[in-house]
C-alpha cells in the first residue's frame, strides 16, 4: 500500500483503497487504521453513476486521484454533512460544503481529495457523461459552459428542498433489486432536475451582480422561513427583518434559490407535510395544521397540485407498511 505522511497529512492513492464488488454496487473503503471511510458506487445506467461517500478519518487525510476521461463529465455533489476539498495539480481548490450543491465539470482530474481528521463527512455525487447530457439536453447541454481541460466549478448553491426530499427517499431505500434500481434511478433524476436547472440561468444573471453579503441575506431569510413555516412573516416583514427591501429580497431569492419567497415557503411546507404523512400516516387535518393551513381542503388541493398525488395516498402507504 503506497501511502506517505507529509506536511501533517496522511496521503494514499485512490487505486490502493480496497475495492469490493457486490450484486448491485462497488464499495471502496479506507484501511481500518485510517478511520471510517466508505464510498458506495451504483451504476444507474451506462452513463450515470451515483456515489455515496461517508468519511470520518482519524487523521488529516488526502486521497490522491488521477482520472482521464475520453469525454467530459459533469458531477453534481450534494454536501449533507461536513466538508471536503479537492486540490488539483496546479494548487487550485474546490471546497464541497455541507448544505450546498456543487456542480463541476472535467476532462481529466489530477489532484487530491482532502478530509479533516475526526470530522464526519457525508456526500452524494452524481457523475454524468457527455453522452448522457446530450441524450437529455441536446444542444442545451450544460457542458457548453465548460471549456477547460481540468476540473472547473460551474455552480455552488444551497441544496434545494426538492432535492433534499428526494435525497431522504434515496438514502432510506430498502427495496430489493431490481425494483431498488428503478427507485434509485427515479430519485436521482428528481435530484438532478432540481439541481442542474441553475446552470441555464447563468447567461441571464450576468447583468445583475450579487456578493457574499447578498448571499448571507438570502440564507438568513431562508432560515426564517424554515423555522417559521407554520406562521411565516409577510414578504415585507421578512425583508425588514433581514435589513433589506421587498424588491431586493425577491431579486436575491430569484438569484440564489431560483424561486420567490412565497414559492420557497410553499416548497418547505409541502416537503414538511410529505415527510410527516410518510413517517406517521397521520390524518390530513393534522398535516394541514402542522404546516399552517387552516382548512384541510385547501391543503389537500395545494399538496395534490405540488406533488401530483393526494396526501391521503401518502398516508395510506404508511399504513400499508405498518
Amino acid at each position: 500500500m503506497n501511502k506517505a505522511q507529509a506536511a501533517g497529512r496522511w496521503r494514499i492513492k485512490s487505486e490502493d483503497l480496497p475495492l469490493q464488488r457486490s450484486a448491485d454496487c462497488l464499495k471502496q473503503s479506507l484501511p481500518a487504521e485510517l478511520g471510517v471511510g466508505l464510498s458506495t458506487i451504483f451504476q444507474l445506467d451506462q452513463d450515470l453513476n451515483f456515489i455515496q461517500t461517508h468519511y470520518q478519518p482519524t487523521r488529516d487525510l488526502a486521497v490522491l486521484t488521477q482520472i482521464e476521461q475520453s469525454e467530459p463529465r459533469l458531477v453534481v455533489t450534494l454536501g449533507l454533512q461536513g466538508q471536503s476539498c479537492f486540490v488539483d495539480r496546479k494548487g487550485n481548490d474546490i471546497v464541497f460544503k455541507e448544505g450546498f450543491t456543487s456542480i463541476t465539470a472535467f476532462n481529466g482530474s489530477r489532484g487530491e481529495r482532502q478530509y479533516q481528521a475526526d470530522s464526519n463527512m457525508l456526500q452524494l455525487r452524481f457523475s454524468m457523461s457527455k453522452t448522457w447530457l446530450e441524450r437529455y439536453f441536446g444542444e442545451y447541454s450544460p457542458l457548453r459552459l465548460f471549456n477547460k481541460s481540468d476540473i472547473s466549478l460551474l455552480s455552488h448553491k444551497p441544496i434545494s428542498n426538492t432535492a433534499l426530499l428526494a435525497t431522504q427517499q434515496l438514502l432510506g431505500c430498502d427495496m430489493a433489486s431490481p425494483v431498488k434500481h428503478v427507485f434509485m434511478h427515479a430519485q436521482a433524476m428528481s435530484i438532478l432536475a432540481a439541481e442542474i436547472s441553475s446552470l441555464w440561468q447563468a447567461n441571464h444573471k450576468i447583468s445583475e451582480r450579487f456578493n457574499q453579503k447578498d448571499e448571507m441575506l438570502a440564507q438568513a431569510a431562508r432560515a426564517i422561513l424554515l423555522k417559521e413555516f407554520k406562521n411565516p412573516p409577510s414578504v415585507a416583514a421578512l425583508a425588514k427583518r433581514i435589513g433589506t427591501n421587498q424588491l431586493k429580497l425577491k431579486k436575491i431569492f430569484h438569484y440564489f434559490f431560483n424561486n420567490t419567497p412565497y414559492g420557497l415557503l410553499l416548497e418547505i411546507r409541502m416537503n414538511k407535510a410529505y415527510q410527516l404523512l410518510e413517517a406517521s400516516g397521520c390524518q390530513i387535518d393534522v398535516a394541514a395544521d402542522f404546516v399552517g393551513y387552516s382548512h384541510a381542503s385547501n391543503f389537500s388541493a395545494a399538496f395534490s397540485k405540488y406533488f401530483g398525488i393526494s396526501p391521503s395516498n401518502i398516508a395510506k402507504s404508511y399504513k400499508a407498511k405498518a
